[in-house]
């Protein structure tokens, strides 16, 4: 390795290759809970997309396996290094290259944080709507990981708003694929299999998102009801009124106790309405139009009362913010109370009922505790799981995932595979599907130094 560490020295600078003690513990690690940290081998930090071209040459030439990182803000250990691997950080490259008004599209580099996209897009008044629920998450990671988050029921995932990508290859070759059009058919889309390969297939150093004009108003409603079964019943209706939701958000009552004493939000529900709900259903409306989200939100509060809402209260401006904020802090709460793992199944909505009734029934088959909120408008449903006995976990993990699978849905939604759900993934999955994904995979990579590990063995 110190002759690699050479080798990439010579191409982007002493400072910038990182090996032995000289490598922090965060480069070790992502945000799995299940996943131990490993240090690298070595930590390499490029510039360019030809400083990236030239280092995976080298890592060819060399047989050494790639892993490439952004802000490590990953579930699934899919940015966990190898011992004997070069992690490519992506911390220099961190520009957003242009904001094109006239097409509605921003070009980034991988390191660039949501933070600082909605930072310059605000300015021009515009908005990337994918937010996974981190500020600090970087648009690579995003990318590689097709993340989602509250706004999908609206908006889609990652891969609907990534219109083109620049990626090098295994052997160091720069692709550009897409560009700032919304349709081709002009041969097989390669953005689109980039787009949640976790870095197996190619490294992205350049993506060329959708973007849209930003909403002036919002208002965000919390409906509580008797039962969970009340909330998911709900959901069906809500998307089919035309209203439109930006955010559909179921939260259990012990998850929305937690999210909000986390950070000392008090959202004035009267005692006697939180001592009957054992769910919450969060609804944020947005518009141009004032005057047009009122009539959204009177129009939403009959239907949510007609639906078996205890109540319905349109939040202030301030703590509306507050509980969307604090839902999005929902993993770090579950982490801080001791969550063995995290569960992101993703089912068709009309499903969500019948799931959420079978999470129950195999949470007291296994002895766990197993509490939740998720993205109910897109069938996203993520479950905090507490059952230290690794065994009996594994066991509940395993049910959790077939019943999702069962229902016509898929183990994750918006987390990824990495290493810590491949074993269910493998499990679950067709065998041709996964001979398939093995033969393109060796097409990118063939001799395999992409991310190895990953998604499959």
């Amino acid at each position: 390795m110190a002759d690699i560490a050479g080798l990439l020295s010579e191409v982007v600078g002493h400072a910038h290759v990182l090996v032995g003690d000289a490598i922090a513990a965060d480069y070790t690690h992502d945000e799995a809970l299940t996943a131990a940290p490993v240090v690298p081998a070595c930590v390499v930090r490029p510039s360019s997309t030809a400083e990236v071209s030239e280092i995976l040459r080298i890592a060819r030439d060399q047989r050494v396996p790639v892993v490439a990182r952004g802000s490590g803000t990953g579930l699934s250990g899919a940015a966990v290094p190898r011992a004997d691997s070069l992690l490519v950080s992506f911390e220099r490259m961190a520009q957003v290259l242009e904001i094109d008004t006239d097409n509605h599209v921003a070009v980034v580099q991988p390191g660039v944080t949501l933070q600082q996209l909605d930072e310059a897009t605000a300015a021009a008044g515009l908005v990337y709507p994918v937010f996974p629920g981190e500020s600090s998450a970087s648009l690579g990671g995003n990318v590689a990981t097709n993340a989602g988050g509250m706004r999908a029921v609206k908006y889609g995932v990652t891969r609907h708003q990534v219109l083109g990508v620049e990626a090098v290859l295994a052997g160091g070759e720069v692709i550009r694929t897409g560009g700032k059009f919304v349709k081709s058919s002009t041969g097989y889309d390669l953005t689109q299999l980039i787009v949640g390969s976790e870095g197996t297939l190619a490294l992205v150093t350049e993506a060329t998102l959708k973007l849209y004009p930003r909403p002036a108003h919002a208002a965000t409603v919390l409906a509580p009801f008797d039962a969970l079964d009340g909330v998911a019943g709900a959901v069906a209706p809500v998307v089919g009124s035309g209203i439109g939701p930006r955010i559909l958000e179921y939260v259990d009552s012990l998850t929305m106790a937690a999210i909000t004493g986390n950070v000392g939000l008090d959202l004035a529900v009267p005692a006697e309405v939180a001592a009957r709900a054992s769910a919450y259903l969060v609804v944020v409306l947005e518009s141009d139009h004032d005057d047009r989200l009122e009539e959204d939100v009177a129009r939403l509060g009959e239907l949510l009362s007609a639906l078996g809402a205890i109540d319905v209260y349109v939040l202030p401006p301030t703590a509306g913010t507050q509980l969307i904020s604090a839902r999005e802090k929902a993993f770090f709460v579950a982490k801080a109370a001791g969550a063995d793992d995290i569960v992101d199944v993703v089912v068709p909505r009309a499903e969500i009922p019948r799931y959420l009734d079978r999470v129950g029934s195999l949470a007291q088959e296994h002895a766990a505790l197993v509490t939740g909120c998720g993205h109910v408008g897109d069938g996203n449903v993520h479950l905090s799981v507490f059952q230290p006995d690794p065994e009996r976990r594994h066991a509940l993990l395993g049910a959790l995932f077939e019943a999702g699978v069962d229902l016509g849905g898929a183990i994750t939604g918006e987390h990824g595979v990495g290493t810590e759900k491949k074993q269910y993934f493998m499990a679950l999955t067709d065998p041709a599907t996964v001979d398939l994904l093995r033969r393109i995979k060796a097409a990118f990579d063939p001799d395999g130094i992409l991310n190895p590990g990953k998604i499959f063995d």
